[in-house]
This record gives structure tokens, C-alpha cells and sequence, in this order.
């Protein structure tokens, strides 16, 4: 029996998405998501696919965030006609996040024609439109949690509670038929223990292989009650020298949600009404309706908290929602005061780049990076200590002050993800998806540093790599 998975984007990388499993013949991609980081990364994403999109018979998507869903609408304009399996709120929360993906690749497309044009140069197509998103969102099928479906004849799959973001999932493959069956995992984005809002990550007990994400494979991150003690400590120092705003990048869908639900909990004891706390992302805004609507998805301290407060929903009593471009401009003329909400994630486009443009020339102001920060984004400059940004083609001093707090990440830190592996019964061979070099192999170092928690096998996978799975639980190579 063919049995293939090969491995097409997020390859020692973090962003970009993209396995193709083969099973006699028929194609099933697991993710499709965009590429992210620098300009020459971005462009990566008009190569041409590694595969035929019309001969995909059908998509499992881990979950919504772009560097997984992202490249779902050019797949459909190639020609891919199949559907998109993927848990009910994932498929709302694309249909917010691809529309307005849409909407910059036009604009963008937009601004740099214009450049083209003074240059004589043809002008470029959107990656994609507003009518290939309305084209793919047709082809989404909306599953539950722990409900198993056949994929193919030949493939089944299942999808569990990743723990990441509303409506992420663990995929559990099973492909081919009876004793030539094998089980593949993919771990997706894993999320954290213990978080507030979600549901901890469900741990799997077999598999003949794993996909892991390795994102922070290489380090733990600060305790929660850390964390707190350390935004309580920020809000602190910024409200006794009262001379700036705080500024906070972050992910539309999961973080911003997350700090709505903190500034709820916490209003009191880091003093927050002194604050006018404002979320500055249209998409944000959308995404936590979707939160707020999928409730019994939520844990079960967030329902207590929720029940304890009727007519207060922790996602909707603390921040203003500034839906309009009038409303975010007006934000610019405030010097201190102001604590603001805004995507993107990366600092590489949205709202947010409009407010370090105002504020990173102040010395009062603070901005707290939260989040994952790509190689070649203007957030992970920030972090590595630019003293210049440049915004809209002007550089810009950083004056202000830099904070990262890795504890509010949403991604597993190195012993949650050694702590999921080793749920496995079986110590099954894995393969290293989703993470940076560096990061990759010092989780490998981990993963095999005790022969008797070691896998059979564990690999950094490089892009194109294609490996036999009728083999297992060897790690046969094929062209």
C-alpha cells in the first residue's frame, strides 16, 4: 500500500504550514497557511505549490491562524475544489481572519502597483480576493471535538482540543485499512497547562508517528503567577510615573481575548480605572463574538468566573471596541492614559503600526510584546533591542520602553511539549515541525537525553523530505 507524508512548509521554520499525506493515490494536505516573517519570506508565498491543488481531494485544518489557513483561498483559485475539514469555531473564526487577509493583499497589491507603475513595471495580482475567500468558505465542513470521520476511503481522522486558540485542534490520523493501518499525529499548535480561558491540551495515548510543533523547544517559559506579578509590576511603574500609554501587539484571535479576560480579572488590583482601555482591531473585535458565542467550549474556571458575575462577561465589561479608522486616529492624540489592544501580532502590519509610529518616540510610553515574534518582523526587532523601527517608510527612534513577557505565549514551552510526547504508550518515532533550527535541536537533544522516555527515532524534517509510512515505525526516506 502507498503511504506517503510529505513535508511542504513550516520545515525548520515557524510559519507556513503544510504536510501532504498520500494514501493509494488520493492527496489530503494537512494546514495550508501563509508564510510570514521579512519581505523575501512573504514572497515565498506566490511560488508555485509543490503539488497539484485540482488533484487534493480534500484539507484537515489544525485550526484558523493565518500561518495555518492562510494560502486556504489561493489553493481554491488553483483549483482545489475539495473540502476543508476543521472544528466548527475554527471555520467562523477563518471566515473572519481570511476576509481580512484578503482585504490586505488587495490593499498592499494596491500601494506597491503604484511604485511598479512610476518604474514601467507590469503590476501584480493579489494574492488573492475577497471572492476567492467567499469561494473557499463554501468548501469548509464544520466538525465537533472526538468525532471521527472518514476523510478518504482510506484515511479517517479525528479532532481533539489543542489547548492553543478557540476551536484548535490535535489530529489524529488513521490511514490505510486494517493490519496495514497506521496512526498518524499531528500535534498542531499546541497550547499550555493551566492557561486562563481554554481548555488544557489533550493528551493522546498511541500513535506509529508523531508530528510535534517545536516552537519553544528550547525553553520554558516564566510561571503564570510570574507573569502576572510581572504585567501587575509594568502597570505599576507606568501609573506612578503617569507619562505614557501602553501599547500592546497581539494576535486577533487568542491573545487578544486573553487580555480582555486578564484586565477583567485584574482591574482592581493593577489599579485599571485610572486606564482607558481600548481594543483597536476590527478583527479582534469580531473574533471575541466568536469566543463569547462558543462558550461551552471554554474551562471550566472561566464558566465559574462567568457565573459569578451575571451581566459582566469577562470578554465584553473592560475594554472599549474601536471599530472605526476614525476612532483609531483619534487614539494618536492621546499622550498617556491609554492602554491599547492591537493586531498585528508581529508589529508587520494593522493598527498597531500606526501607534508605534506615535508612541515609540516617547520615553513614557510602554510596549509589551506577548507573543511569538518571526525572524525579520519588526515585533522581533523590538525584542532583539532595534533603536530604530521603520514604519511606513520613515524611520522611527525607539525611545520608548520594551517588555517581553513570554509567559502569555500560547504555544507549549519545552517541558509541556516533552510532557505531551511522553504521554505516548508507546515512545513512537517523531518528526520536528513548526519551529526554528536552533530550537528544534536542543528539543531532539531533550527528547532523546533518556534512553528509556526516548523515541524509537526523532528528526528535524526539512522541506520536500517524503517519508515512506507503510515503513513504521522505521523512518524510510523516499525521492
Amino acid at each position: 500500500m502507498q503511504m506517503t507524508l510529505r513535508f511542504l512548509g513550516a520545515t525548520q521554520e515557524v510559519t507556513g504550514s503544510c504536510h501532504l499525506i498520500t494514501v493509494n493515490q488520493q492527496a489530503v494536505l494537512l494546514d495550508c497557511g501563509l508564510i510570514q516573517g521579512g519581505k523575501a519570506d512573504e514572497l515565498r508565498n506566490r511560488d508555485p505549490f509543490d503539488f497539484r491543488p485540482e488533484l487534493i481531494s480534500a484539507v484537515v485544518l489544525s485550526h484558523a491562524h493565518i500561518d495555518h489557513s492562510g494560502r486556504l483561498p489561493l489553493l481554491a483559485k488553483q483549483g482545489f475544489t475539495g473540502p476543508i475539514y476543521t472544528h466548527k469555531a475554527s471555520a467562523e473564526l477563518c471566515a473572519i481572519m481570511l476576509k481580512d487577509a484578503a482585504m490586505l493583499q488587495e490593499r498592499d497589491t494596491e500601494r506597491q502597483n503604484k511604485k511598479r507603475a512610476k518604474n514601467d513595471l507590469t503590476p501584480l495580482e493579489p494574492l488573492f480576493t475577497q471572492d476567492d475567500v467567499d469561494q473557499v468558505l463554501t468548501q469548509f465542513v464544520a466538525l465537533e471535538y472526538g468525532q471521527r470521520f472518514a476523510v478518504t476511503d482510506d484515511i479517517e481522522v479525528t479532532l481533539s482540543d489543542a489547548g492553543h486558540i478557540l476551536g484548535s485542534a490535535v489530529v489524529e490520523l488513521w490511514l490505510g485499512q486494517q493490519a496495514e493501518q497506521k496512526k498518524l499525529v499531528f500535534s498542531g499548535d499546541l497550547g499550555r497547562e493551566g492557561m486562563p480561558i481554554l481548555s488544557d491540551p489533550t493528551m493522546i495515548e498511541h500513535a506509529d508517528l508523531v508530528m510535534m510543533e517545536s516552537t519553544y523547544g528550547n525553553r520554558q517559559h516564566r510561571s503564570w503567577q510570574d507573569t502576572l506579578t510581572e504585567l501587575k509590576g509594568i502597570f505599576a511603574t507606568t501609573i506612578h510615573k503617569s507619562r505614557g500609554n501602553i501599547l500592546l501587539p497581539a494576535f486577533s484571535v487568542g491573545r487578544a481575548q486573553e487580555l480582555l479576560y486578564l484586565f477583567h480579572i485584574y482591574a482592581k488590583e493593577w489599579d485599571l480605572s485610572r486606564w482607558r482601555i481600548c481594543l483597536d482591531s476590527p478583527m479582534a473585535i469580531k473574533a471575541t463574538q466568536v469566543y463569547v458565542n462558543n462558550y461551552p467550549l471554554m474551562d471550566d474556571d472561566f464558566k465559574r468566573f462567568t457565573r459569578l458575575s451575571p451581566g459582566q462577561h469577562p470578554l465584553l465589561s473592560t475594554a472599549e471596541f474601536t471599530s472605526s479608522t476614525e476612532e483609531s486616529i483619534e487614539l494618536n492624540d492621546i499622550h498617556e492614559g491609554l492602554i491599547i489592544i492591537a493586531g498585528s501580532g508581529m508589529c508587520n502590519g494593522g493598527r498597531i503600526r500606526n501607534h508605534l509610529a506615535h508612541n515609540l518616540v516617547r520615553k513614557g510610553a510602554d510596549i509589551i510584546i506577548c507573543g511569538y515574534q518571526a525572524l525579520g518582523t519588526p515585533g522581533r526587532l523590538l525584542v532583539d533591542g532595534a533603536e530604530t523601527l521603520t514604519i511606513h517608510g520613515q524611520s522611527i527612534k525607539v525611545a520608548a520602553s520594551i517588555h517581553t513577557i513570554g509567559g502569555l505565549s500560547a504555544h507549549a514551552d519545552q517541558a509541556e511539549l516533552l510532557r505531551w510526547y511522553r504521554h505516548f504508550d508507546n515512545q513512537p518515532p517523531i518528526v520536528l515541525v513548526h519551529g526554528e533550527p536552533e530550537s528544534q535541536q536542543i528539543l531532539i537533544d531533550e527528547l532523546t537525553a533518556e534512553p528509556a522516555l526516548a523515541p524509537q527515532h526523532a528528526v528535524i524534517v526539512e522541506k520536500g523530505n517524503c517519508l515512506d509510512l507503510s515503513a513504521l515505525p522505521e523512518l524510510v526516506w523516499v525521492p
